[in-house]
């Protein structure tokens, strides 16, 4: 009897500690969820090192924004752009936004958001080079970054070449790791030309004095897109739901003002325009 009753008071006891552990949790005030964005923080304008130290960008202004409505803990986490998927698939970011260029087979390896912006990317080479489209790029040196848009683009638009000319072909593809690295080769004679995104294109050719120019023909149009892990269809339908919030009552339209402004000043307007209804 004794033996009953003391297990009888430990069950007891134990249940209002459970009780008590609940109302605590309950009352507690919920711990400020931290949003962790990827990026690339050499490209300009959408992500980058400013001179006072601090991260900035276009995109970043706009996770910024949708932290703040959602009460999260914003953190702007610089990636190598080649280990995005790694990053991600770890957890240590809970999503790729800087110019992230959504393909059809993208589509299957990620969770998107709609897009956001329409942008095209470019061939850059020097002003005297004589190069002036894609076909002239028979027996020179090019480079991309390793994992970019501009990479596929440019391998896209080889095999297209190649279909019409069995002998066509680069003397040297290098897949660098950023694009200050590829403006860098092309300055120094490594490389003849470079593929890259226009925002980024348009800050080189006004930090040059116009030593540097683009083909007039892009290699490719695209559309860019917040990128969260396959299947995370919760985070992504928060975020997109903000995004729309922004863009009707204006936020947007304010964000993409600033950063035209500043590209502009860079010798032109940088991101085209936006897709979000």
């Amino acid at each position: 009897m004794k033996k009953a009753f003391t297990l009888l008071t430990l069950v007891v006891m134990c249940a209002f500690v459970l009780v008590g552990c609940k109302k605590a949790e309950e009352t507690a005030p919920a711990e400020a969820q931290t949003f962790t964005v990827g990026f690339d923080a050499e490209f300009p304008p959408y992500g980058f090192l400013g001179e006072d130290g601090n991260y900035k960008g276009f995109d970043l202004d706009l996770a910024r924004e949708v932290c703040l409505r959602n009460g999260w803990t914003f953190v702007a986490k610089p990636i190598d752009w080649a280990a995005k998927d790694a990053e991600l698939n770890a957890g240590t970011i809970d999503c790729i936004w800087n110019g992230f260029t959504i393909t059809d087979e993208r589509k299957e390896q990620y969770t998107w958001s709609s897009p956001y912006v329409q942008n095209k990317q470019l061939i850059l080479v020097k002003k005297d080079s004589g190069l002036k489209a894609i076909a002239d790029l028979n027996g020179k040196a090019v480079a991309a970054q390793d994992g970019s848009s501009g990479a596929s683009a440019l391998e896209d638009a080889l095999k297209e070449l190649q279909k019409k000319d069995a002998n066509f072909n680069f003397k040297e593809y290098k897949k660098v790791k950023d694009y200050v690295t590829a403006k860098t080769m092309l300055e120094s004679g490594a490389v003849d030309a470079v593929a890259l995104d226009s925002a980024v294109a348009l800050g080189f050719i006004e930090k040059s004095n116009g030593a540097f120019v683009t083909f007039e023909e892009p290699l490719m149009f695209e559309s860019y897109g917040v990128g969260f892990k396959k299947g995370n269809t919760v985070l992504r339908d928060k975020v997109e739901a903000t995004l729309h919030a922004m863009v009707k009552d204006g936020t947007i339209d304010n964000i993409l003002k600033h950063w035209k402004e500043a590209e502009a000043k860079n010798g032109g307007d940088g991101i085209d325009f936006i897709l979000l209804p």
